[in-house]
């Protein structure tokens, strides 16, 4: 099978953790004979530096050339700390969102053994925890109508959803749920919020066509103290943007690491895949950054395109390095293994140059060649 993937690297740790993906992507093609073609375009600060402009049009037309979206990362300290900056990194991809109609971000939220420990969360909660955050990504206040007083005394955002955007991606999730537990559970505000309380009837209409499906509601303050009481009761979670975003990160410390989490983002047109975690500058460059989650994400991309095998096969790799400890430093910041390290023992397991046992000893440092 041929594919064609755009590379949206960005910045930060961006590049150094798509990298590794990519890798890991060539390994696949080369084990399972598949071909990958590859095409580079600018977003974020890096845009920004280059072209003046945070999402540069060429960048829309090669994705929508693209059969999917393999994405990094970005932002820069120097923007963050500019609050009066016209141009800023995550317009672009806002901008890439809604240029590809990309209305639903999928978050798994997996847990391993191995890591129970770096989790705040007592270990006898945390068994059997496994749950998909649907978050609706294109409408809400992050999209709706902005204002600043003149005099920068107030401004407001304003947050809006119609009933088609909420059907859409509950059709979606419901769907998931029926493949799963059958349990969605739908997080809003609806005892505030008029757009939560369409939410709510919106979804209380759809479940009618998906009646093996259980459906509960829960007010968004009171998910976010279930995910750290009682995570397991979840099985898909669907809500709005500015929600999702926020108990999507806050979900992402039972894993024990940000960087662990992957997801997709589907729509009418080409699907994009990221890690869930920021461009992290303090890293950048230094090959430490957890690739773990852009290389999930590269494995939900495999199962988009109906490579279910050799999606497996990455997530197979993944919980085989976990397992023997090959870490990197935000998991164990002692004992650990650099981003290049991490990505070749991956493209080994995938490959299948991986023996039964290996003597950590003959992995060096900056690379995962095993005597």
């Amino acid at each position: 099978m041929k594919k064609k993937i755009a590379i949206l690297n960005g910045d930060g740790i961006g590049p150094e953790v798509t990298r590794q993906s990519i890798q890991v992507l060539n390994a696949v093609a080369e084990r399972f004979g598949h071909t990958f073609d590859y095409r580079e375009a600018l977003i974020g600060a890096d845009a920004i530096d280059k072209t003046g402009t945070a999402l540069p049009s060429e960048t829309i037309d090669i994705c929508l050339d693209c059969d999917a979206v393999l994405f990094g990362a970005v932002g820069h300290p120097k923007y963050d700390n500019d609050p009066t900056a016209k141009v800023r990194p995550e317009q672009g991809i806002l901008g890439i969102r809604k240029a590809l109609q990309l209305f639903a971000n999928i978050r798994p939220v997996t847990t391993y053994p191995t890591l129970q420990h770096l989790c705040p969360i007592k270990p006898k909660n945390m068994e059997g925890v496994d749950f998909v955050i649907f978050r609706e990504l294109t409408g809400g206040i992050y999209f709706g109508k902005k204002q600043t007083a003149e005099d920068g005394s107030s401004a407001s955002d304003e947050c809006s959803y119609t009933k088609e955007e909420i059907e859409r991606i509950s059709h979606l999730a419901f769907q998931y749920a029926q493949k799963r537990r059958k349990k969605l559970t739908l997080v809003d505000k609806a005892n505030v919020l008029d757009t939560s309380r369409l939410w709510r009837k919106t979804v209380q209409q759809v479940a009618n066509e998906y009646t093996d499906v259980k459906v509960d509601y829960m007010f968004v303050d009171n998910a976010a103290m279930q995910i750290i009481l009682n995570p397991k009761q979840f099985d898909v979670v669907l809500t709005e943007n500015m929600f999702g975003d926020i108990i999507s990160d806050e979900a992402s410390v039972l894993s024990g690491s940000l960087g662990m989490l992957p997801s997709a983002s589907l729509g009418n047109k080409t699907a994009l895949f990221e890690p869930i975690h920021g461009s992290y500058p303090q890293a950048a460059g230094k090959d430490i950054a957890n690739p773990t989650g852009s290389v999930l994400s590269a494995a939900m991309m495999l199962d988009h395109f109906g490579m279910k095998q050799e999606a497996a096969v990455v997530r197979d790799a993944v919980e085989w390095t976990l397992e023997n400890n090959f870490v990197t430093k935000d998991i164990d910041p002692v004992n650990f293994y650099f981003t290049s390290t991490i990505g070749e023992l991956l493209c080994d397991y995938v490959i299948g140059k991986i023996p039964g046992s290996i003597k950590k000893e003959n992995i060096e440092l900056r690379k995962s060649t095993i005597i």
